[in-house]
């Protein structure tokens, strides 16, 4: 093909047939880029607003100080945009990577066919630039596997199909730089590419419905009418993060933290130590008693004495709001799994196991549990409480690119590893999570976990009294922490 991506006469290339046509391929992109290289930077500052707004989408993926390895990094410009503690790129053209060192003599770069590249470590994100320019995209992916841990996110930037015939007018006009282009893939087909790798797709960034910057047309463009279901499928630019298919853990080599956070819930102590069970190598339950007035305390030292062979902590809670009395308790325990279930045992700790091994089974990396499947009896949950939970379960929905129907049900699980990464963003949607299911929820969608949403039988509660009262307020202060997310987590 040429610079506009129209196939090669049989005059100006010889006939290849087999691998030698994927190799006579792979030589004729590497002279094509050698020759652009010098004027690269040029199409690069003249395209500035696009690729700010691609750089933007980066940084808000890629976790400062990690690990970084760019694949057809051109001159590492990408690459250089994101805050990488150490970081690699790789390009089919010397002349490319000449130019990238010069420019970023921080970050280390390599010449090498994507396909064929072999450094020998394992990097935190793997951004995969120019697919529409790969020669072999299985074999690519299938090398991005060998430089991946199972934490590791792979970034693969693609052209959306629909804008071919405007890319390719705007390489001929001289509005966009020339590239030999045939692969116009869409998501379908780069999803199974990832799958037959070894990876499994978890999210799709869509951005730049108008690609220039014309403003204001371009904010509404891109800001609103381009987040909105339906317009989203139109923009140029698709930005999918995965993940390597995780092999499940052993259950039994997997210790647990229940923490259950409490304030006047004594009657509700012995219940539950009696009621959560023995998951995996061992499991700790946590108190986090935030200022309680009643016995709950002294109800939980009872179950000390009383259940000597079960590992039974309390904690003073701050007595600030149910979102840092769990975060006490998540900040003391020492399980590998960390799991929440409130006092009230409105969700039966026997279900417990089903979260669990959703998780060691790497079914999902964020366990969130939904109560809105079974029925749920009339005095659980007031009228007002259930249709706030569905509009918000809506708005999540699509805030989120995901299905997730219950945000407020107070069982969630995650790994402990991944707890201080999430702290990072707490408190950062706008104003402060006061149950913290949302500070839970958002960082973990800004970190692409994987999140599940697990059914469960809800039930009234036996003894005390219900915490979620003001419901209207409290649906006001929810509203604002999704605007905040709103403005946040598109990047």
């Amino acid at each position: 093909m040429n610079a506009q991506g129209v196939m090669l006469s049989k005059k100006s290339a010889p006939e290849a047939w087999g691998t030698e046509a994927l190799k006579q391929s792979r030589r004729l992109r590497r002279e094509h880029q050698d020759k652009l290289a010098a004027n690269r930077d040029r199409w690069i500052e003249s395209n500035r607003y696009y690729y700010d707004r691609l750089k933007r989408m980066l940084r808000y993926i890629v976790e400062p100080g990690k690990r970084v390895l760019e694949i057809r990094c051109q001159t590492g410009h990408l690459l250089g945009s994101v805050d990488a503690a150490y970081g690699v790129g790789v390009d089919i053209s010397d002349e490319l990577i000449g130019i990238a060192q010069r420019n970023h003599p921080h970050l280390r770069f390599v010449r090498s066919e994507p396909e064929e590249l072999e450094l020998g470590e394992t990097f935190d994100y793997i951004i995969l630039s120019h697919i529409f320019d790969t020669v072999d995209i299985q074999k690519t992916f299938e090398s991005v596997r060998r430089h991946s841990t199972t934490d590791t996110r792979l970034i693969v930037i693609n052209y959306n199909p629909l804008w071919q015939p405007i890319l390719e007018l705007a390489s001929k006009t001289g509005l966009r730089a020339p590239f030999v282009e045939p692969n116009w893939i869409d998501e379908y087909d780069l999803r199974t590419f990832l799958e037959l790798a070894g990876f499994r797709a978890l999210r799709t960034h869509r951005l730049l419905l108008m690609p220039k910057n014309l403003w204001p047309v371009s904010t509404v463009c891109n800001d609103l009418v381009g987040r909105l279901p339906g317009f989203r499928k139109l923009c140029m630019m698709q930005v999918l993060v995965a993940r390597p298919q995780p092999e499940p853990r052993r259950a039994e080599a997997t210790s647990v933290s229940v923490v259950v956070p409490c304030r006047n819930e004594g009657g509700n102590i012995q219940p539950a130590v009696e009621r959560i069970p023995e998951m995996g190598r061992g499991t700790e339950i946590i108190f986090c008693d935030d200022k309680s007035t009643d016995n709950t305390a002294a109800e939980v030292r009872r179950m000390q004495a009383l259940y000597p062979e079960r590992r039974i902590l309390l904690l003073d809670g701050p007595g600030i709001c149910k979102a840092e009395n769990v975060w006490t308790g998540f900040r003391a325990a020492t399980g590998d799994v960390l799991m929440i279930l409130d006092a009230d045992l409105t969700v039966m700790p026997e279900e417990l196991p089903v979260f669990f091994n959703a998780l060691v089974e790497n079914r999902g990396e964020f366990i969130n549990g939904n109560r809105l499947v079974y029925p749920i009896p009339k005095a659980a949950m007031k009228f007002a409480n259930r249709v706030g939970n569905k509009v918000f379960g809506m708005v999540f929905s699509f805030l989120l690119d995901q299905r997730i129907k219950d945000t407020l049900c107070g069982t969630k699980v995650i790994w402990r590893r991944d707890w201080p990464r999430i702290e990072k963003n707490a408190g950062k949607w706008g104003i402060r999570d006061l149950w913290g299911d949302y500070d839970l929820l958002f960082g973990a969608s800004k970190l692409h976990l994987e999140i599940l949403d697990v059914p469960v039988h809800y039930q009234e509660r036996v003894y005390g009294v219900t915490k979620m009262t003001k419901v209207f307020w409290n649906g006001v202060r929810m509203a604002r922490i999704c605007w905040g997310a709103w403005r946040r987590l598109r990047g």
